[in-house]
């Protein structure tokens, strides 16, 4: 089926729902959970990555921790190296990122009626990388990577903080560079998120260069701040 007749279907199936439906039925809630690290099965819904696939040093894990005194979370931990394997085959001077990316939606699922990204995690005091994948509208029909959102998120070391993100925030990138156009997330056709964390770059103030980083999630929430 292709993406035209998807949304033309979806679009109709709205249509009667708000035909049939009150206006409480309408309302989506104030809060949507997309990523809950509650349990063993949630690592099944990601996959690691790192510069290790280009000839890097970088290492990564993700793993869920369940205690019988404190809450079950999820882990995304390694080491961020700026070395290269000398018998890398890619040309790349330097190392230095690791991230985890959620395995596709079934579909995509519709988070218009949201306006921020929350996060309740615990980490280590560096700058991480939120990302959002949305279906592709914005590249040629030829090219078929998923369009790319990006925004920093700032972690306090060794406190639990809830990160609000909002969707504005997010800039369209190619390949962790940012594109210099003048485009809009479309918020209803999401297909999935990533957290990753580079040895450069960041916010001000944020632990920057090579060594260990570890960063602990209790959940991924869309919110709407605003009123509809």
């Amino acid at each position: 089926m292709s993406r035209f007749r998807r949304l033309f279907d979806a679009s109709v199936n709205a249509t009667k729902r708000a035909l049939s439906g009150t206006f409480d039925d309408l309302m989506p809630p104030p809060e949507r959970f997309i990523y809950n690290f509650n349990s063993k099965k949630e690592l099944n819904n990601w996959h690691l990555y790192s510069d290790s696939e280009l000839g890097g040093l970088s290492t990564a894990s993700l793993e869920i921790t369940e205690s019988e005194n404190g809450p079950t979370t999820g882990i995304f931990s390694g080491n961020l190296s700026l070395d290269v394997a000398e018998d890398s085959k890619w040309n790349i001077s330097r190392g230095g990122f690791c991230g985890m990316r959620s395995k596709k939606f079934n579909g995509f699922i519709d988070l218009d009626s949201y306006d921020t990204i929350a996060m309740k995690i615990k980490g280590d005091g560096r700058c991480y990388i939120s990302t959002i994948y949305t279906e592709n509208w914005v590249n040629s029909p030829a090219q078929m990577e998923d369009n790319s959102w990006q925004a920093f998120v700032y972690v306090p070391k060794d406190n639990w903080y809830i990160a609000k993100i909002p969707l504005a925030r997010y800039l369209p990138t190619w390949r962790g560079n940012v594109i210099d156009a003048e485009i809009e997330m479309n918020p209803s056709r999401v297909l999935g998120m990533s957290l990753s964390v580079n040895a450069e770059g960041g916010v001000p103030g944020a632990i920057t260069g090579p060594g260990d980083f570890r960063v602990e999630l209790d959940w991924i929430k869309a919110l709407r701040q605003n009123e509809l």
